[in-house]
């Protein structure tokens, strides 16, 4: 027989299971929209800010690596810019190209690789095939730079695969994922061994005993500076290295579900915060907003689950987090002024790039 009100029931159950769902469709679509909107403002308000802080030379600060930076703000925007769209991108590559030195290297006075390394993904960003041989030599030069056979470095040194500078004797996790990044977007191949010699240093600066071979490394998957050192003290993990850390391994061509990539990102759950980069508070703050957005745009999850179980929309909270940090003229500054952060055209190309990389496909 027939349960005619037990039906009617069911059906006014699946209805509501309906509605509700529709209702949070539509809410989440709506705060969606919201978040992007507000994006393209902050960012469209910073970039009119960079725009106006060109040198008569083509230069952001007179420094070749704050020019690539604001230039590549420009052309990675929602709505890409070109060299042909005005002075401040053409005239900043100009003055890039004009830092170009016989042996690939692009920088001025300091600081070789970096300058480098976001110089020839400036370059790159351009999409203008002039540049191919410059590229090809940035490229060269920076893999150059590896701590390999080449220099007397054998795979059982502490620093073998590293990259530094470019002109001191010790190569760190900073200007390594930043050399990896430029060979990466450069279109350096899978097969080229850069990065299989890479990951020996990689793996080094993790505090993971299991695939760390160095007495000093610890168990909670995060990473330190170099192999012995933290900019956090002592051994301590902190959190620009270790997003640093997941980005590179990936750009290494290390699966995302290696064990190694999911032991650094239980420390970003166990320490997951948009507060401070964590446990160092305000230092380098901004480069931190940069790399996480960078290596968790790499990863491809959309959400967080810390570890109290709060599942975090990684991009939407940083990005409200970076607009609530914008100053009226639209610019950024961090008043920690250590890495240079309290340089504004410096950081608030790192804000807008954080706000770009991990923007979502419309």
């Amino acid at each position: 027989m027939i349960n005619t009100k037990k039906i009617l029931t069911i059906i006014s159950l699946m209805i509501a299971i309906l509605f509700l769902t529709y209702a949070y469709v539509h809410a989440q679509t709506k705060a969606d929209k919201t978040v992007k909107n507000d994006v393209r403002n902050s960012i469209n308000r910073g970039l009119k800010w960079l725009k106006d802080q060109q040198e008569s030379d083509g230069s952001y600060s007179h420094h070749p690596g704050m020019t690539a930076l604001v230039a590549t703000a420009f052309m990675k925007n929602i709505r890409p810019y070109s060299e042909d769209d005005g002075p401040y991108i053409k005239n900043a590559i100009k003055y890039i190209v004009s830092m170009a030195k016989p042996d690939g290297s692009i920088y001025d006075k300091d600081l070789p690789n970096y300058n480098t390394a976001v110089c020839l993904m400036a370059l790159k960003e351009t999409k203008n095939p002039a540049y191919n041989e410059i590229i090809q030599r940035a490229q060269k030069y920076i893999m150059d730079l590896q701590f390999d056979q080449g220099e007397g470095y054998t795979p059982d040194d502490k620093m073998y695969g590293g990259i530094g500078y470019g002109n001191d004797l010790r190569p760190d996790m900073s200007n390594l994922q930043y050399s990896l990044r430029a060979l990466k977007e450069s279109g350096v191949p899978k097969d080229a061994a850069v990065w299989e010699k890479a990951i020996h240093f990689i793996q080094r600066c993790q505090n993971r005993s299991e695939s760390n071979d160095q007495p000093w490394a610890g168990d909670d998957g995060g990473f330190v500076y170099f192999p012995g050192y933290s900019m956090a003290g002592g051994n301590r993990s902190y959190a620009t290295m270790t997003y640093a850390g997941i980005l590179s391994f990936i750009y290494s061509n290390v699966d995302k579900n290696d064990d190694r990539v999911q032991a650094a990102v239980k420390w970003i759950k166990d320490n997951y915060t948009l507060d401070e980069n964590p446990p160092i508070g305000a230092q380098g703050l901004y480069y931190y907003y940069n790399t996480m957005s960078k290596a968790l745009t790499a990863y491809g999850e959309p959400t967080i689950t810390d570890s109290k179980g709060v599942t975090h929309n990684w991009y939407e909270e940083l990005a409200r987090k970076i607009i609530s940090l914008q100053r009226p003229e639209g610019n950024w500054v961090n008043e920690n002024d250590r890495w240079m952060e309290t340089n504004p055209i410096l950081v608030t190309a790192y804000a807008i790039l954080a706000l770009e990389y991990g923007y979502p496909n419309d």
